[in-house]
């Protein structure tokens, strides 16, 4: 028979929610409802989400109206045990009726595994589903990542923000149902200003459309998204301008509208002077206004914001905005003329009153540590030590400005310009914005050397530091970002393809620690959390986790030779010959490992050699060893492993005529010392034993 099925609309109306965590309530609401549905064993067809400043929401399309019933067959003692010698019930039959909650006359018999048992068959009727709602919808609500929940009025009810009135409706009729302290009902509300009165829902279906006429509600988050894009766009193209669309920034916008108007105001052209991060971040980050650009890129006195109504005067909405922002921009050319007063150097001292970490001392301390760990990083790479130094120097004598003070994301990028107007060399000025590159996931990385070694010397201190100090990353807490410092280590080493041994870093970022940390194997902590972000790397590149051990069993130290031994194996694993030869490397290691004698100290005799196999392979070892001698020294590993693939079948050979663990021990040794060849000869590249898949 089929189950009758009616959508269910969900909705949660409050105050207005925090806009960066709208997203993130909106995708935790509606995962907690299918959890919840799938849980009670609810079929439906699909679940959409809406959310907006006012109202989480979420749509089940077909959802079935009732669980489906359940099939209980619960087996009791053997028939044997259930019954005496007169044909009576024994205690261990009533005892397995009275569990059922039935008469002993209720049960049947069936076998099961060869013995007869009785058994209790029933069928459980599935509940109603307006019955589930509630506690579904409310535990949904309950695990929202909400780090701090409020209080409002009299009640005791906690939420996000106060809630003003719950939607529940089954189909055409509402649920009786009590959450968060209200009454559900079918009755949502629309904007706050243009449609504040109440909008009394007939239907599931009439959700969307009733919010939009007459609520002037776009409830649909991506839809109200790409709205808002289309609409700043446009004002863009009305001044001939192109609109820069930060898709955070669009997020955050989106999350504080319900029905988006977007307006093109001005500033004055003077406060271009100031640095263009300046404007825009005053722009984006205080005002959530969008900047434009023209087509040099070059930034316009113009900015859009995104209006929550429509408005009869818009002309005064937008002076509204001018007005708000004109102040901003003032403090901006501020703080930037009264920066400019003093150089960065002079800064210099104030960073000694200022705590990087309480146990690692102040930023002007660790100014001297990446001062010092830059002309080492420099020394190795041969660039300009003296310019590394002076950079490391200069790199966080910005913080102590007006304009950083005021503007936190601008460090760096003001160090940057103040450097240039101090008449600092171009390249050291760089330096101080690039050392934080990248930022973020898929950002640039650093343009120039100088940068490079800036930017890898600073991130090394700190994670040293930490980890010397006990405080690494634990779980999902990452304070310091050292995992996101990390992998902006290998990201600059290998996409700039800097040749260096990051363990030899790392040892040299920890000297300066030592006095502050009993544990001597800080450095091979920093080094393996490393090569751990190097899994994480490789796994989002879609690289096999064999592949990647099969490198890691090696623990390369640079970065650039990993990389390049990675891709080696894992064109390798896709030649036809790599499964044979993995497990033959496999057989090889486990014959070795077994072995009480130290491999090392056996030598190949040639001359012991008897078997055709034996002396084939013998010689094939030979000549390949001279052969991928110098493709592995210039890193050559992909030509040397396809080289070595052409063993495959002198090994096969080998394996199906020779006994390896012949009884004579001299005859054995001997070819036990021809296996360690064999295999260390792969061994200069991976163990490719990893890939062998048992």
């Amino acid at each position: 028979m089929t189950m009758s099925r009616k959508d269910l609309l969900i909705e949660i109306g409050t105050e207005e929610l925090p806009p960066k965590a709208l997203k993130a309530l909106s995708v935790a609401f509606s995962s907690g409802i299918r959890s919840g549905l799938t849980g009670e064993g609810l079929q439906y067809d699909s679940i959409k989400s809406f959310a907006t400043p006012r109202r989480l929401a979420v749509v089940v399309n077909a959802l079935a109206e009732s669980q489906p019933d359940k099939r209980i067959e619960k087996f009791g003692p053997a028939l044997k045990a259930a019954l005496d010698e007169s044909g009576n019930h024994t205690p261990a039959a009533l005892g397995f009726a009275r569990s059922c909650g039935v008469d002993v006359k209720d049960l049947e018999t069936a076998e099961k595994d060869g013995v007869e048992k009785l058994v209790f068959r029933s069928i459980v009727q599935g509940k109603n589903t307006s019955a589930l709602l509630a506690d579904i919808v409310s535990s949904s609500l309950n695990k929202l990542p909400i780090p701090k929940k409020m209080r409002w009025g009299s009640s005791r009810v906690e939420f996000v923000r106060p809630v003003h009135w719950i939607v529940l409706l089954f189909g055409s009729e509402p649920v009786q149902a009590n959450i968060l302290g209200k009454d559900a009902g079918r009755c949502t509300y629309g904007h706050r200003f243009h449609h504040p009165d109440a909008i009394i829902l007939s239907c599931v279906e009439d959700y969307e459309k009733s919010l939009i006429s007459p609520g002037y509600v776009i409830a649909d988050f991506e839809t109200r998204k790409e709205k808002i894009r289309l609409l700043i766009s446009d004002q863009g193209r009305n001044i001939s301008a192109t609109v820069v669309i930060d898709e955070d920034l669009l997020d955050e916008v989106t999350a504080l509208v319900e029905w988006p108007v977007a307006l093109t105001g001005t500033f004055d052209s003077e406060f271009l002077l100031v640095p263009a991060e300046a404007i825009v971040s005053s722009l984006k980050s205080h005002q959530k206004c969008f900047y434009v650009t023209d087509d040099e890129g070059k930034l316009l006195p113009n900015f859009i914001t995104v209006s929550n109504l429509e408005s009869k005067d818009t002309a005064q909405v937008i002076k509204g905005n001018e007005r708000v922002i004109r102040p901003r921009l003032s403090d901006a050319e501020f703080f930037y003329q009264t920066d400019k007063k003093q150089t960065l150097e002079s800064r210099l001292e104030r960073l000694k009153s200022v705590v990087f970490q309480q146990k690692l001392g102040t930023v002007y301390e660790k100014t001297l540590r990446v001062a010092s760990l830059s002309r080492v990083i420099a020394d190795l790479l041969e660039a300009d030590a003296d310019a590394c130094e002076r950079a490391a120097m200069l790199c966080k004598c910005d913080l102590v400005t007006a304009m950083v003070g005021e503007f936190a994301d601008l460090q760096g990028v003001m160090g940057k310009y103040y450097a240039l107007h101090d008449g600092e060399d171009s390249e050291v000025a760089s330096a101080l914005d690039e050392q934080y590159m990248p930022r973020h996931a898929g950002d640039n990385l650093p343009s120039t050397v100088t940068g490079s070694v800036l930017a890898l010397a600073d991130r090394l201190d700190t994670m040293a530091g930490l980890f010397a100090i006990g405080q690494p990353p634990t779980g999902s807490k990452d304070p310091f970002a050292l995992r996101r410092a990390a992998i902006g280590v290998l990201r600059i080493l290998i996409e700039k393809q800097l040749d260096l041994d990051i363990r030899f870093c790392i040892e040299k970022a920890v000297e300066p620690y030592k006095d502050l940390t009993a544990n001597s194997d800080v450095a091979n902590e920093v080094f393996n959390f490393c090569l751990d972000r190097f899994r994480f790397w490789y796994q989002d590149e879609g690289i096999p986790a064999e592949v990647f051990q099969s490198v890691m069993v090696l623990r390369p130290t640079n970065p650039v030779d990993f990389d390049i031994r990675i891709n080696a194996v894992n064109h390798f694993n896709k030649l036809p010959e790599a499964k044979a030869l993995s497990s033959a490397n496999k057989r090889v290691a486990n014959i070795l490992s077994k072995l009480d004698q130290n491999i090392d100290q056996l030598t190949l005799d040639t001359s012991l050699l008897t078997d055709t196999a034996e002396k084939v392979l013998a010689e094939d070892i030979r000549l390949n060893e001279l052969d991928v001698a110098p493709l592995f020294e210039s890193r050559k590993y992909q030509q040397g492993l396809e080289k070595l693939s052409g063993m495959k079948d002198n090994i096969d050979t080998f394996f199906d005529e020779v006994l390896v663990m012949a009884d004579d021990p001299i005859v054995r040794n001997n070819r036990i010392a021809l296996l360690s060849r064999l295999r260390g000869l792969f061994l200069q590249v991976a163990d490719i034993s990893c890939l062998h898949k048992s």
